[in-house]
């Protein structure tokens, strides 16, 4: 016997989910090592942003990552958009079964988001038929389009609609999802799908729509919507959930809850054992595979070759005195290069500088452990010499370490978009996107933002929010040891209590998403065939950060903009 949660979202359900998981907050995967649980799976509101996070996390406690997504369904199609019929969205819940899957999804989920938002990024049937082999869907919660047929009345409507989803995924890859969590529209919902099951053999599967890690996490959670919706708790605003049922419980719980359908608890472990997505380079980054661009070369010249006439004209140009120690230092450096599979990166970092100095854009001479590469310098990435500082190359590349490396190139700040313009024309749009990057809820914000949803004046807040100190990194608990004021009202004023203990529970949290204001990621197959895409301000932008990315083994590059270099010129 054995149960494994497959309706989960994690703090990148931004501002709804509270099941914490990553480098630091591993609480879901210590919680599940409790429970005895050895799977579980991530299905965030419409988005991947966790994926990486959650999978990374799962495998160092030795338990089974399931991805998936927790996907909105349009009422009608994924390009229709208006008020009156297209306001309303489904929920549908999406798993990768393997790694097909994963790039199926990852897909749809891009294509919801520069496609199908409004109001929330959509999928429609279109997708589905077109890209759901490898997946494995569940009937999702009370949102989902066949409960809420069932809840209208519409029985005929939903188990129609149930065998339309069965009929695509396939036997054995389409669940009626049950849940129960004591509110009343869900018995409704439970009995239409028991009949279903009766009457099409569609098989169940039971679920708890874990929000929050344990049932005392209920309010922190409600504290998280309520900062997203900008309400307080005196306010009911209808969105908040009915009970505080949404936690992620044991097996005995689930069993116990769902006594009278045993096999829908049993079809949770039958799922998890058909899921199996990896990633070569998480499972095994001593041996990593990069998926550098196709930098295409004059008269198709073999890139090591171009590389190598390159770095030689530039180097007669820089050095007139050649000398031996130079000679070695080039053809050490090109060999390593050669070696370690970068030429190309070289290339590409070599074409958009030259490009930028070409149309009169400022560039910077160089930072970073990228300045300390004679090559650099050879082929003008860099303006620096670096044997004249007695830099080092290995600092830059070292065959004893792979990882990619990291040319940080300034740009006029404001002319830099001008660069990315060039390397999406040279690439492709859809080749090249922005990356992601999350502002979180920072220590002295986290009591602000409580403190909003309870209610409480803004000037005693601030007061409370004052005392912890304003260093780098600093956290609530911290500021409790160093901050003997924070500690005197902490332990005095049950209010200032309530209000850090609760601002602890979500304090670190991603708040929202925004644009990272250097990188990019350039990919030789379209971008969303490697990671799922957000959209911001209409532009693409990646769901893993920056980190996560140069971890799969993608070519991240930065874009610096820096204002000094516009000074500079324009003085």
């Amino acid at each position: 016997m054995a149960f494994v949660h497959l309706h989960v979202h994690s703090q990148y359900s931004l501002l709804d989910g509270a099941c914490t998981m990553g480098d630091k907050k591993d609480k879901m995967m210590e919680l599940l090592e409790e429970m005895g649980q050895t799977a579980i799976a991530i299905t965030d509101h419409g988005n991947m942003y966790g994926a990486i996070k959650f999978y990374k996390s799962a495998k160092k406690h030795g338990i089974k990552p399931i991805l998936g997504c927790e996907c909105y369904t349009a009422a009608r199609t994924r390009f229709d958009k208006s008020r009156e019929y297209d306001a309303h969205y489904g929920h549908l819940v999406l798993l990768c079964k393997n790694n097909v899957g994963y790039q199926n999804l990852i897909k749809m989920v891009s294509l919801s988001n520069t496609q199908g938002f409004y109001y929330k990024p959509r999928i429609d049937k279109e997708l589905l038929e077109k890209y759901h082999e490898g997946l494995i869907c569940l009937s999702a919660c009370l949102a989902g389009d066949v409960p809420q047929r069932l809840v209208a009345g519409d029985y005929e409507g939903a188990k129609e609609l149930a065998l339309w989803y069965d009929n695509l995924f396939g036997r054995g890859n389409y669940y009626l999802e049950i849940q129960d969590h004591g509110i009343e529209d869900q018995k409704i919902v439970i009995d239409g799908l028991l009949r279903m099951h009766e009457e099409t053999g569609i098989p169940l599967v039971a679920t708890n729509d874990a929000h929050y890690l344990r049932k005392s996490d209920a309010k922190a959670q409600k504290v998280l919507l309520y900062v997203q919706l900008k309400k307080t708790l005196s306010e009911e605003c209808g969105m908040g959930f009915e009970t505080d049922e949404f936690y992620l419980k044991s097996e005995k719980e689930m069993r116990d809850l769902f006594q009278y359908i045993p096999e829908a608890c049993d079809n949770t472990v039958k799922i998890a054992e058909m899921c199996d997505v990896s990633f070569q380079n998480l499972d095994d980054p001593d041996h990593k595979v990069y998926h550098l661009p196709n930098f295409v070369t004059p008269d198709n010249m073999d890139h090591f070759e171009f590389l190598k006439k390159l770095a030689y004209e530039g180097y007669d140009r820089k050095y007139p005195a050649r000398t031996k120690e130079l000679d070695e230092r080039l053809e050490y450096e090109l060999g390593v290069v050669h070696k370690m599979g970068f030429v190309d990166y070289f290339l590409i970092v070599s074409d958009y500088v030259r490009y930028a100095k070409s149309v009169g854009i400022p560039v910077g001479p160089g930072r970073g452990s990228g300045a300390g590469s004679m090559v650099a310098y050879c082929i003008d990435i860099t303006n620096i010499e670096p044997l004249k500082y007695n830099l080092l190359f290995e600092r830059f590349l070292n065959p004893e370490r792979v990882s990619m490396p990291d040319f940080d190139v300034d740009f006029c700040y404001e002319r830099r978009q001008e660069v990315i313009d060039y390397v999406n024309r040279k690439y492709g749009a859809d080749h090249v996107a922005q990356i992601v990057t999350f502002g979180t809820m920072a220590a002295r914000n986290a009591i602000r933002d409580v403190g909003r949803v309870m209610g409480l004046p803004y000037q005693s807040v601030d007061v409370v929010a004052k005392q912890v100190p304003m260093e780098l990194k600093m956290t609530l608990k911290r500021a409790l040891e160093v901050s003997p004021e924070l500690k005197r009202m902490y332990d005095s004023d049950p209010q200032v209590t309530e209000l850090i203990d609760t601002a602890l529970k979500v304090e670190g949290m991603p708040r929202h998403a925004s644009t990272h204001a250097a990188g990019v990621v350039i990919t030789p197959e379209p971008t969303d065939y490697y990671l799922p895409l957000a959209t911001n301000d209409g532009l693409p932008v990646t769901q893993f950060n920056m980190v996560e990315i140069e971890r799969l083994g993608l070519l991240k590059m930065d874009f610096l903009g820096l204002r000094t270099l516009t000074v500079i010129h324009d003085t």
